[in-house]
């Protein structure tokens, strides 16, 4: 009742076929697949994206048994620069124009910050730079709305402007579309400086039961909405969340969060991120053997 799939360019940035034969070796269910980041031999000039391009991306990953599940475009929607920020809006409408061509619905991006670079910055947290992060969105959920494209939204605790559970099911409420979804990434919204036990306090380590009540409130608020999982691992370091771990490497509750994907989301696309080329074949395994009962 679980799909695993696998970030596509922490393999590498190759040719198309060269990349589907690569990922092809992990068996991986489905891909989340950033041409940018993934493909050398993608067209990167605006308007160069068609119906037919995306038909061939699909069909090289097809033949290898291999889903898209996110096309990735992510961009700083609240980009300081206006023109960078067009560029980048321009680009993701490009996407969401040929993305059900590649026999994928969902275009992806996390939510910007008030610095070029997406990092932290304390204007990220203010109400202006959540009306710009609407405004950005109200447009691509348009463009969405017209093409049956849906625009997947992925939280960052700390440092982007969708930072907390309360902050994405504000947005959702603002902009009430089927076609703005959630892509679920647990380590990014786990809080920077620890997560509180029910009693209150904060563990170096966060206990599974903590763990557990926080996965649980995500898909409370958002279940209907979560479109997409993104998996990997974190750890805290002197309260501090260190959160680009490989899955199954750090001190994330792995067992209880695929417990409640198959209670409340089975078959979801759970992909993993950070991924170790050396090691992902048998995170693959382990993960697929891993009994997700309670």
């Amino acid at each position: 009742m679980m799909r695993f799939g696998l970030r596509a360019h922490d393999f590498g940035k190759l040719p198309l076929t060269q990349l589907a034969d690569t990922l092809s070796a992990y068996a991986p269910a489905s891909i989340q697949l950033a041409l940018a980041k993934a493909l050398s031999d993608t067209p990167s000039f605006p308007g160069a994206l068609s119906p037919g391009y995306a038909r061939r991306l699909a069909e090289a990953f097809s033949k290898k048994n291999i889903d898209i599940a996110v096309l990735g475009c992510y961009f700083n929607p609240i980009h300081p620069d206006p023109d960078a920020r067009e560029a980048g809006l321009k680009r993701f409408e490009e996407h969401l124009r040929i993305v059900r061509d590649m026999g994928c619905s969902v275009v992806g991006t996390e939510t910007g910050s008030c610095n070029a670079d997406c990092s932290y910055h304390p204007d990220t947290n203010s109400p202006a730079a959540f009306d710009s992060l609407i405004k950005s969105l109200e447009r691509l959920v348009r463009t969405a709305e017209r093409f049956g494209a849906i625009v997947g939204i992925e939280a960052v605790a700390h440092q982007h402007t969708l930072s907390t559970i309360p902050k994405l099911v504000e947005a959702l409420r603002r902009i009430d579309s089927p076609n703005l979804q959630v892509i679920y990434d647990p380590v990014n919204l786990l809080p920077y400086e620890g997560l509180p036990e029910i009693d209150g306090t904060i563990l170096a380590v966060p206990s599974n039961n903590a763990q557990r009540s926080f996965f649980r409130q995500a898909f409370d608020q958002l279940g209907d909405r979560i479109v997409v999982v993104h998996l990997k691992d974190f750890r805290y370091d002197q309260g501090r969340k260190i959160g680009d771990l490989p899955t199954l490497t750090g001190t994330l509750d792995t067992q209880g969060l695929l417990n409640l994907l198959v209670q409340r989301k089975p078959f979801v696309d759970i992909l993993l991120e950070n991924s170790d080329p050396s090691t992902a074949k048998t995170t693959l395994t382990t993960l697929q053997r891993m009994n997700a009962t309670p």
